[in-house]
């Protein structure tokens, strides 16, 4: 057997038991009202039939009925037992999932087959959308073979290049989540291409006042160290190596990226090169929006049904965050 095959081999035998927990967990909760919008494709329908299956969500199906019912004929699945609220085209699926929540109705949105802008467009208007003081911003939940525990990386979707005011928001999106998916020790790191701050770097001067926030108590729930390389962050030999000293270094479970770009990469290279799992939510919002990509595994969906759920568990266990 070649080696090639032996490292495939690995690859599709290795196990999901970090986003296991996240479904066994999700599945002790009481079903999340989930408004998705859009599902004219076999892959969102299917995943949030399975989800309703597994008993993590009730799901509410906004769109064009035609289009809805020729995905469940491709799946062979009834769906008659489901919620249904027709929409012309996708901006106005999104527009009446956005009121399904501000009405009550629903506890969270799903993004089906329409472009994220289209999704977050209706979030974010100002009149009648899910806005609250809080900036909104994407977070994954990375389960990455070989590592301990899951990896929240933030921000790779939403935010192109934030500044620091909103980087400080990104990072406690991050922090409420790791507290809802039960991290009890949340360690923060605030990444850059080197751990020594460098003026003419933006990113290590940036990490450095969310640290100093962090102490003045303007960010809460969460251990920060900052700058990191990602390296010194997430891997103990090279933060030894380094001499970096710290509650975070080597052992980082929340990872805060300077910008999108670098954020995209670096959670495509896991999933692409690393064959690691990304479950996507948006957060910061008056319920978490799960975001997934075409791209994604049955699991992947699954998981960020999952995600979704605890983290409106948290939400209703909470006071929810100020609107504007």
């Amino acid at each position: 057997m070649s080696i090639a095959t032996i490292e495939q081999a690995a690859v599709e035998t290795r196990g999901h038991e970090k986003y296991d927990r996240l479904i066994v967990a999700a599945q002790a909760l009481p079903r999340l009202q989930v408004a998705v919008v859009h599902p004219c494709d076999a892959a969102t329908l299917g995943a949030a039939l399975e989800a309703s299956a597994l008993g993590i969500v009730e799901p509410i199906l906004v769109g064009p009925l035609g289009k809805i019912a020729a995905a469940a004929a491709a799946l062979d699945a009834d769906i008659g037992a489901f919620r249904l609220v027709d929409a012309g085209h996708s901006h106005e699926a999104a527009q009446k999932a956005v009121a399904l929540v501000r009405a009550g109705e629903a506890e969270s949105l799903m993004k089906g087959s329409l472009h994220t802008d289209e999704l977050m467009a209706a979030v974010v208007r100002r009149d009648g959308g899910l806005r609250t003081a809080r900036r909104v911003s994407h977070c994954f939940v990375m389960d990455v073979p070989g590592h301990p525990t899951p990896l929240i990386i933030t921000d790779a979707a939403v935010n192109i290049a934030p500044p620091l005011e909103e980087k400080r928001d990104i990072t406690q999106n991050a922090i409420d989540l790791a507290q809802a998916l039960g991290v009890e020790s949340v360690r923060v790191a605030i990444l850059s291409a080197t751990e020594s701050i460098n003026a003419k770097m933006p990113s290590t001067l940036d990490a450095a006042a969310l640290c100093k926030m962090a102490d003045r108590g303007q960010i809460t729930g969460g251990i920060l160290d900052g700058p990191l390389a990602l390296d010194n962050a997430i891997d103990p030999e090279a933060a030894r190596i380094k001499k970096i000293h710290s509650p975070v270094a080597g052992q980082a479970n929340v990872l805060v990226v300077p910008d999108l770009e670098a954020g995209n990469m670096l959670a495509k290279s896991l999933t692409f090169l690393a064959r690691a799992d990304a479950a996507g939510i948006v957060l910061g919002a008056r319920v978490p929006i799960i975001l997934t990509s075409r791209a994604d595994s049955r699991l992947t969906r699954l998981a960020s049904c999952a995600v979704a759920s605890l983290f409106a568990a948290a939400q209703r266990a909470c006071r929810p965050l100020p609107e504007v």
